[in-house]
């Protein structure tokens, strides 16, 4: 007798989709959070090892906040040789990537629009793996540190992170009704927040523990998990996809038609000031944020690397502390009126932290910063509602492009603002910051 056929092989198991983006783009944000503070910390030892300042370890020099208030160090030569160094490549690297990345986000953006937003996310994850990688390389075989800026361009060619912002954002405007699209964008940046958190903290324990090679394997590991995130489990939220070619000026033309093409005078002009205002606050926050490792190293603060992984997870907590404020004050208050507060309390830090001496009145400016970022969501929310449901792409395209404009402008004014003051005050670029950010207070108003 026969043997019975054998019974058919179950089918081969696989992530169910997930209409959630949130976990993409906290992996993104860990990776992102986790480089940035090492980077700025790595290029402070090598270059100052190289000219005889700080050991291999990353120790200050003896007199640094030694607290006989001589203000020996904050005069001393070598160590503002070091900052200034330190502060000049983290310009370059900067305006290298973000210049490339400018070009790239508004290709790729509208052109989600069409084939889809996993595409748009898949590439600039794998774009900061490769980053990561060349990092590694350069820490493993002591590589000049010029290659930095090789792995930000190659980034920056395939979208880098802020494609990775442009696209979460867009998705969560497919996905989300209109009224309830505001918070929606908060829990999205309350995300970053939480992984920028655990990643300051975590970081900085580790590369005092471990150094810089081991924390930058996770860097490269959250950067792979996030384009595989992207691929293979995340639910695409564009209906109707449609192929499109990828190299053709109609993908730039679409972002400039949102400013242009509109009948509607009214919304055109809002557009314009909103994008102005998002690119005043995000100019703002990305230049100070760029100066403050550098103002938490040198005198007479003087942080080790744990205090400065405390630091920055304060400043990452701002994104949860104004999650939730904006839900509790937008029972009461219509939305302009939350982006007000927000940034009163933007600026009130900022001037708090600009005359920082200690470590509790620099903790204090932090602790201002509390709802902060309150402002961001306002208005990304008003601009996603001032365009149609096949224009999210674009839309989020044109203000990636403003924060690509953003980290342009931030690294040039204020990386140079701050070693040309560094004699006479050190705190004077985040006073500049708190000035800038009365404009788009005026704007909103």
């Amino acid at each position: 007798m026969a043997a019975p056929p054998p019974p058919p092989l179950p089918p081969a198991r696989r992530c169910p989709p997930l209409p959630a983006v949130e976990p993409l783009l906290f992996l993104a944000t860990l990776s992102l959070g986790l480089q940035g503070p090492l980077a700025t910390q790595y290029l402070w030892d090598r270059l100052g090892t190289e000219r005889g300042y700080s050991g291999p370890n990353g120790s200050s020099p003896a007199g640094c906040g030694n607290g006989s208030g001589n203000g020996s160090a904050a005069a001393d030569p070598l160590r503002q040789e070091v900052e200034a160094l330190v502060s000049h490549w983290n310009l370059y690297i900067n305006l290298g990537g973000f210049f490339v990345g400018l070009f790239s986000v508004t290709l790729f953006g509208p052109w989600s629009d069409s084939v889809g937003r996993r595409p748009a996310l898949v590439l600039p994850a794998v774009g900061m793996a490769v980053q990561a990688a060349i990092y590694l390389l350069v820490m493993y075989l002591q590589l000049h540190v010029a290659y930095f800026l090789l792995g930000r361009v190659l980034s920056g060619l395939m979208g880098d992170y802020n494609l990775i912002l442009a696209s979460c954002f867009a998705y969560v405007a497919d996905t989300s009704d209109k009224r309830a699209r505001t918070f929606h964008v908060a829990i999205l940046e309350a995300c970053i927040g939480i992984a920028g958190m655990l990643a300051s903290i975590g970081g900085g324990q580790w590369r005092k523990a471990q150094g810089y090679i081991d924390p930058f394997w996770l860097v490269l590991a959250a950067s792979l998990a996030a384009a595989l995130y992207a691929a293979f489990c995340l639910q695409e939220s564009v209906k109707q996809q449609k192929p499109a070619k990828l190299f053709t000026l109609s993908h730039y033309k679409a972002v400039y038609r949102l400013y242009t093409a509109p009948e509607d005078l009214s919304s055109r002009r809002k557009l314009a000031l909103y994008s102005l205002a998002f690119f005043l606050l995000v100019t703002v926050h990305f230049g100070t944020k760029d100066l403050f490792v550098l103002y938490e190293l040198g005198s007479p603060l003087c942080w080790a690397a744990d205090l400065i992984g405390y630091g920055s997870a304060a400043s990452y907590l701002a994104y949860l502390s104004s999650l939730g404020g904006l839900r509790l004050l937008q029972l009461c208050l219509e939305d302009t009126w939350v982006a007000e507060i927000g940034l009163i309390s933007n600026i009130s830090g900022l001037v708090v932290i600009s005359l920082a001496t200690t470590t509790p009145l620099m903790f204090t400016g932090y602790g201002i910063l509390f709802l902060s970022m309150a402002a961001t969501p306002v208005i990304r929310a008003k601009l996603s509602k001032l365009v149609s449901e096949t224009e999210q792409g674009a839309l989020f395209a044109s203000v990636a492009c403003v924060e690509g404009l953003c980290s342009l402008v931030a690294t040039g004014v204020f990386n140079s603002l701050y070693p040309a003051t560094l004699h006479f005050m050190r705190g004077l670029p985040f006073l500049f910051g708190a000035i800038i950010l009365l404009i788009p207070a005026a704007i909103i108003g």
